[in-house]
């Protein structure tokens, strides 16, 4: 059974935190684009366009939406939090109403904003009162709650069962969108959101490259297989890779699944509160080194960084890589998927998500225990 959705009572507490900031850093306005921080604070999903549909958050003032006026009714009966409207015919620039509606003060933009928002603001505004509102926002959706993390606990089990679910159904000559659909259908049958929220389904030489190759191969026997998918359950995010080989593994596939499974737990271990992100990255690429493996991002090695936060964006901030010096606190969660890449032969890449608890790190998914059995210990799970 899925968990609730995030209520109205924890996006109105986000708003007041948001608020607090707010004050504290002497902002007079925020305004939130059709982000997913849109839905983070408001519960409104919709998609970007050219039209401006947003939030502006100001201090001891009721919240108010941006909207064109013909798009009113949509955007009213859409909304998850209470609040006023202002409405911009289509002669009309929004971008003057946001300025009437905050005549002093500086306003911090959504940083996900489309480039043409901010260019519009800057004119009506002048660059000196605009300020990105990285600052105010990302702090609160990188500490996710209790009820933030039993979805993203759920979802996460939704994608390994799809995964199991794959992995007993493969048969030579299945091309890789044929598993793509395969995946997809078993993610709506167990309950997410939709199907595949993306999906990445490699054979062979393609698993080499981390995000797959370009044509639609057929699986053949002694194929090492990729399948990187996740699903979302209210707007949350599951991403699970596993890998494996459809027959019998090579001497030097198995010797490099060894690493990768030694290099995801030697990041997991290094992922200690207190500790900067980048931390995690370095445990990641002394073991690699110590194998004779990269340095750095070389390749046989790691080509990229060891994880990525997750939440409402698949990928969103802080990152688990070097530089970032975020410190590791309770509620963050992080991809872990130190992938190995042999160059034009194979890759392998086993990714698992973890969040920080006040005990420390605690997994959301269990590793993969073995390349011959990828799947076990993980109980069938019914939608």
């Amino acid at each position: 059974m899925n968990p609730p959705p995030i209520t109205l009572q924890e996006r109105r507490q986000r708003l007041a935190r948001l608020e607090a900031a707010m004050e504290a850093r002497g902002v007079a306005a925020v305004l939130i684009d059709a982000t997913t921080s849109l839905r983070y604070f408001t519960g409104l999903v919709w998609g970007r366009s050219e039209r401006m549909i947003a939030a502006l958050v100001r201090p001891g003032k009721p919240l108010t939406y941006i909207c064109p006026a013909f798009e009113l009714d949509k955007v009213g009966g859409s909304i998850g939090v209470p609040g006023e409207f202002l409405t911009w015919e289509e002669h009309e620039s929004p971008y003057k109403l946001v300025a009437d509606a905050v005549p002093n003060g500086v306003l911090a933009v959504d940083e996900q904003a489309p480039v043409f928002a901010w260019l519009g603001l800057a004119e009506v505004f002048g660059v000196d009162r605009l300020r990105g509102a990285s600052a105010l926002i990302t702090p609160l959706r990188t500490r996710k709650s209790e009820a933030e993390i039993a979805l993203m606990t759920r979802a996460k089990a939704l994608t390994l069962e799809a995964h199991r679910r794959t992995h007993g159904a493969l048969q030579a000559g299945m091309r890789s969108s044929d598993v793509v659909a395969f995946l997809d259908k078993q993610h709506r049958a167990l309950g997410a959101d939709g199907g595949n929220t993306f999906c990445i389904v490699s054979f062979g030489a393609d698993t080499a490259l981390p995000h797959g190759g370009e044509g639609d191969p057929e699986l053949k026997d002694g194929d090492v297989v990729l399948i990187d998918t996740g699903c979302a359950l209210d707007g949350y995010n599951a991403d699970i890779t596993r890998t494996y080989v459809f027959g019998e593994p090579t001497t030097e596939v198995r010797r490099i699944w060894e690493l990768e499974q030694t290099a995801q737990a030697a990041a997991f271990e290094a992922a200690r509160l207190g500790e900067p992100c980048e931390a995690v990255d370095a445990a990641v690429r002394v073991f690699l080194k110590s194998s004779g493996l990269g340095p750095d991002y070389q390749v046989p090695g790691t080509p990229h960084r060891t994880g990525h936060g997750i939440g409402l964006d698949i990928h969103e901030a802080p990152n688990l890589v070097r530089g970032d010096h975020t410190l590791l606190d309770v509620g963050m969660c992080f991809s872990n998927e130190p992938m190995i890449v042999v160059p034009g032969q194979f890759g392998i890449r086993l990714e698992d998500h973890f969040h920080m608890t006040a005990e420390g790190a605690k997994w959301f998914t269990q590793p993969q225990p073995s390349l011959d059995e990828p799947f076990r210990g993980v109980a069938s799970l019914a939608a």
